[in-house]
């Protein structure tokens, strides 16, 4: 019978897609309003939060894995989650600053979390 472990694992393996999708539609919803104002609406911005919450409960199950089940995984893998979670601060720092130039922040910062994403699960395999 498989343990905690094994389902956590499946978990972070189904997840890390989650993750990998929804930033990269909030980075592209997020390039196309800066755009076209049609798209700067209210439920843009909750997407942008799931998506980032998304990354978070990613390196949650992760560092569960490292240090509740002693998962060995390559340096890189752990890099590129640390980074990703570190992204979502400094965009979330400079939304204030940055706030005529909010939906490029958010686009590009979307998306590069989710390259940050891909790379991290082929570093993994």
């Amino acid at each position: 019978m498989p343990g905690v472990g094994t389902a956590i694992l499946g978990l972070h393996d189904w997840w890390a897609w989650v993750t990998i999708v929804a930033n990269g539609l909030a980075g592209a919803w997020c390039l196309g309003a800066h755009w076209l104002p049609s798209l700067r609406v209210r439920p843009l911005w909750w997407f942008v939060v799931a998506a980032e919450v998304a990354v978070v409960v990613q390196v949650a199950l992760g560092v569960y894995l490292l240090a509740g089940e002693g998962l060995q995984v390559p340096q890189f893998h752990i890099f590129y989650g640390f980074v990703a979670v570190v992204s979502i601060a400094i965009l979330y720092g400079y939304r204030t600053q940055l706030v005529a130039w909010q939906y490029l922040l958010y686009g590009f910062g979307g998306l590069f979390v989710m390259g940050l994403a891909i790379r991290a699960m082929t570093v993994n395999h």
